[in-house]
């Protein structure tokens, strides 16, 4: 069960970031400094800080169902109903300086969906290099990215999939290219499963299909059923490579150069980020507790308290007295 997720006030009256956070993540979590007490309205800025302070004024600590590191992102999950979900997300700005945003689901940008094929550049990324497996047949050549320099491929053998990029000489990311009745035919004789089996073990990797999933029940020369059960079956059990149903060729091409290029910007953002020394905040002391369980705890010794209210001083000093001595 990871610890609470603390909010204190920054004791550091000239920052301009006026709250700490604890986020429990690793041994001791990890402390920022940040500009908000939620991300409510838009992406709050953040910054490292010096350390958790030895008395700290605190705001807000609440119970967390999940708390996890993955790449560049923190993935917060807060025990309560409202402001909930939030992100730390590490990234670098125009000038390569180091910077920290927490966002939520109301201030992420949404997708647009139903726009037609973008011209721009996948993530930004100029020049790209994409290789080729050197067996494919009729392989994409992505004319329209490569045209505006966008692209440049290369064929030779892979060891998995048909496209992939690489990140400090190393594949790390990988697309498989299927048509449908490719699709079908290595579902049923299992050839499939050894190539999902080999994708698996790359960092990020999937399987396009250049046709839609509707169309595997108008096949012909095998019974439609047992195609898509072989299809589940495969994707429950390798659900780290996503099984893509592209439609056309044409968006089949389109989406394995936006996931290649995803893939490299995001590996090469979480290596980046695995090199960033987040401070420590240090273990957290035990919650102060609630005036209910100490009147619970006074009435369980025969000591006479009120129902309600504030309890005497002497109260919580025998109180304290008798935890100090469990402990």
């Amino acid at each position: 069960m990871p610890d609470d997720f603390v909010i204190a006030r920054n004791p550091d009256p000239d920052s301009t970031l006026p709250f700490l956070v604890r986020i429990p993540v690793g041994e001791h979590g990890i402390v920022l400094k940040v500009r908000d007490t939620w991300p409510r309205t838009s992406k709050v800025y953040c910054h490292r800080a010096p350390g958790w302070p030895d008395d700290p004024e605190i705001l807000e600590r609440v119970p967390v169902r999940s708390c996890v590191r993955r790449g560049a992102a923190i993935d917060l999950v807060l025990d309560r109903g409202r402001e909930n979900r939030s992100q730390f997300v590490i990234t670098r700005i125009r000038g390569g300086r180091e910077a920290i945003f927490w966002q939520s689901p109301r201030t992420t940008k949404a997708a647009r969906p139903n726009v037609p094929l973008p011209t721009g550049r996948a993530q930004g990324l100029s020049g790209m290099v994409v290789l080729v497996d050197s067996h494919e047949r009729y392989a994409y050549t992505f004319k329209r990215q490569s045209g505006r320099g966008h692209v440049e491929t290369v064929r030779r053998g892979l060891p998995a999939g048909d496209y992939a990029v690489e990140l400090d000489g190393r594949i790390v990311v990988s697309v498989e290219r299927k048509s449908l009745a490719d699709l079908s035919s290595s579902l049923l004789n299992g050839k499939l499963r050894f190539a999902l089996a080999e994708l698996s073990a790359l960092p990020r990797a999937a399987v396009v299909v250049e046709d839609r999933y509707s169309k595997i029940f108008a096949l012909e020369h095998v019974r439609p059923s047992v195609v898509a059960d072989a299809l589940a079956e495969a994707q429950i059990r390798w659900p780290s490579v996503p099984i893509v149903f592209g439609e056309t060729r044409t968006l089949a091409e389109e989406w394995t150069y936006r996931y290649l290029a995803a893939g490299l910007a995001e590996l090469t953002q979480q290596a980046a980020a695995d090199d960033v020394d987040l401070p420590t905040a240090g273990p957290l002391p035990k919650a102060e507790p609630t005036t209910r369980e100490v009147r619970t705890w006074a009435r369980a010794q025969g000591l006479s308290v009120p129902d309600r209210g504030r309890l005497r001083p002497e109260v919580w000093q025998a109180y304290r007295a008798a935890q100090e001595g469990v402990s």
